[in-house]
């Protein structure tokens, strides 16, 4: 038993009435994705990141050479506001990582390009990334691993179907 098990057996004890099991799902989603997180921010933070601020530089890497998008290609990538970019975008420019060009193909906008520094820094965060996950996800077999991707992505897919 799991303490989601414990929070179910006191709702099918307090209420019989109601089927908890899709709690029990959710609840461990919730929890599991606390527990994941909390570990990769471990892994970010040795990097002088955060996860936001990763995922602008991952996103940017990515994308291959030259390693440059718009804000907008930017923003298309992530499940954020205009303004929550644009703040992480002046965070990483802040510290080096990132470099606001002008757009050669329309001069009324910028580009967000990986700077060197912001290049060393996400090949290495996203070296040890992988390891973190890669150690959060080992106590899976590989079939069990298999198994468990495929129904995640089947569940996350009634999420993200257009």
């Amino acid at each position: 038993m799991d303490h989601v098990d414990e929070i179910l057996a006191q709702w099918n004890r307090e209420r019989p009435d109601l089927d908890v099991a899709p709690m029990g799902l959710v609840g461990r989603f919730k929890r599991i994705s606390r527990h994941l997180a909390r570990e990769m921010d471990k892994t970010f933070a040795a990097h002088g990141l955060n996860g936001a601020s990763f995922d602008v530089l991952a996103t940017l890497r990515r994308s291959g050479a030259p390693y440059r998008l718009s804000p907008g290609d930017l923003l298309a990538t992530m499940t954020v506001t205009s303004g929550t970019m644009t703040n992480r975008i002046d965070q990483v420019e802040k510290a080096g990582l990132v470099e606001r060009l002008h757009n050669p193909g329309d001069g009324r906008s910028v580009l967000i390009s990986l700077s060197d520094k912001g290049f060393a820094i996400v090949d290495a965060a996203v070296t040890a990334h992988v390891a973190t996950q890669a150690r959060l996800t080992s106590g899976l077999s590989a079939r069990e691993f298999e198994t468990l991707n495929g129904l995640l992505a089947k569940f996350l897919s009634s999420f993200e179907e257009s």
